[in-house]
């Protein structure tokens, strides 16, 4: 348990050296199945959900932050009624509609940054997609309730980084004795967040204008399930903060991820800001994307308990058993990814991404519900940001991957270097504009 928590990628490489595709890992919460061959992975993902629970497997460590009515942590009838109501808000048509917002929070951002001084990346990508989920999820105008949200969400967020404070959340043991004084800490931080929650949602239930916008929440305060019930404002609650947790920190990670690769490596950096610079075609980077993603995964796995035995390899596994397809182990498969420590965005242009092999958003029905937004919004955010300076890493390697409550994360934030500001076009005239 100590290894996984402070050197999981280690832990993980030895692991795999020593025992093959599948291994047991015996955990203080209970054995864990690792798994990294995608047959297997496609076996779990495309398994019976009634005996594959992944709201189970991912309660301890969420539920105190998320609630039990997070689309994450429900199972069965339950799940598929909160992932159909949340459908909507992640409809293609809509997503797009973000584009110039999320534009806009990234260029106000990089102006912000100075010139010639190095500093870390992944604090300021942290700021883009905060200000992005916050904008898109509530359509708050008003700047000073902007603020006093964005304040208590931070405080509450950022409790998780801490390592002993991710303990205290997630195991009860450590929350009665030794982390009494940061449960409570954590208790009156989610209470300050939950009465400004509450609070929105009662103002936005009263406004007639909720119909005609497009906000996630305007959305989900509209859905209606089969039997035409709309969602508590419980589940609104939880739901809300799921979308505000997972949200912005794993996309954010992913951005400076994708900065920290594409610095390192110039020809690569070159070959992209040369389609940017074209403007007829995003191919490139949506490779550069999914190569980020898979080199650097984020979340390192994701993670099914039993309700019935299970034969997975010729293993039968028991009731209870958690089964875990890794991320990380699986992304770096030689057999699927030829130099698979490499960063080469052109294999995902000679061979599209695989469902069982490429999995930074895991798989099946509880495939990430966010999965085309993040995908969209880093291409926004580094479209921009190419466009808006010139770039360069301060640290002659790339950066080591570290854990960051449960994401992987630059060990360094990811430090670069603005050498200048990109000369940004004036604007057309008016009767030009009209005419576009």
């Amino acid at each position: 348990m100590f290894r996984w928590i402070a050197w999981p990628i280690p832990f993980l490489e030895s692991c795999r050296r020593r025992f093959g595709d599948v291994f047991t890992v015996r955990f203080v919460f209970g054995d864990v199945v690792f798994i990294t061959d995608p047959a297997l992975i496609k076996a779990v993902f495309r398994g019976d959900p009634d005996v594959l629970h992944a709201g189970e497997a991912s309660a301890a460590p969420l539920e105190s932050l998320m609630g039990r009515n997070s689309v994450l942590l429900l199972d069965g009838p339950e799940h598929i009624r909160q992932r159909k109501l949340m459908l909507p808000s992640f409809h293609g048509d809509r997503m797009s509609r973000y584009g110039e917002l999320i534009r806009e929070i990234t260029e106000a951002e990089v102006e912000r940054w100075p010139v010639g001084k190095p500093f870390a990346l992944r604090p300021r990508t942290q700021a883009i997609t905060l200000e992005v989920i916050m904008r898109a999820v509530f359509g708050i105008q008003d700047a000073e309730r902007l603020n006093h949200l964005r304040d208590r969400i931070n405080r509450l967020l950022d409790i998780g980084n801490n390592r002993f404070a991710l303990a205290t959340i997630a195991l009860p043991p450590v929350r009665n004795t030794l982390g009494r004084r940061t449960w409570a800490r954590f208790e009156r931080l989610r209470a300050d967040v939950d009465e400004v929650l509450y609070d929105e949602i009662a103002r936005r239930r009263e406004d007639p204008t909720t119909a005609e916008r497009d906000d996630v929440l305007s959305i989900l305060l509209q859905a209606r399930d089969e039997e035409g019930k709309t969602m508590t404002d419980v589940e609104l609650r939880d739901e809300l903060v799921t979308l505000l947790a997972a949200g912005h920190e794993t996309t954010a990670t992913a951005l400076a991820w994708a900065f920290d690769l594409l610095l390192h490596d110039p020809s690569t950096l070159e070959r992209l800001q040369a389609e940017i610079g074209g403007g007829e075609s995003d191919e490139y980077l949506g490779a550069v994307i999914e190569e980020t993603l898979r080199v650097r995964p984020v979340i390192p796995g994701v993670i099914r308990k039993l309700k019935a035995p299970f034969e997975l390899d010729g293993y039968e596994l028991p009731e209870g058993m958690r089964v875990a397809p890794n991320i990380y182990l699986t992304h770096r498969r030689s057999d699927v990814y030829p130099e698979p420590e490499a960063f080469r965005p052109e294999r995902f242009l000679e061979q599209p991404t695989d469902t069982y092999s490429w999995i930074p958003f895991g798989g099946g029905i509880r495939r990430c519900l966010g999965a085309s937004f993040a995908i969209f919004e880093m291409k926004v955010a580094i479209t921009t940001v190419l466009k808006q300076v010139e770039l360069r890493a301060a640290l002659p390697e790339p950066d080591r991957i570290r854990r960051r409550a449960i994401t992987f994360a630059p060990e360094k934030g990811t430090m670069v270097i603005v050498d200048r500001r990109r000369e940004r076009p004036s604007p057309l005239p008016e009767r030009a504009e009209a005419t576009a």
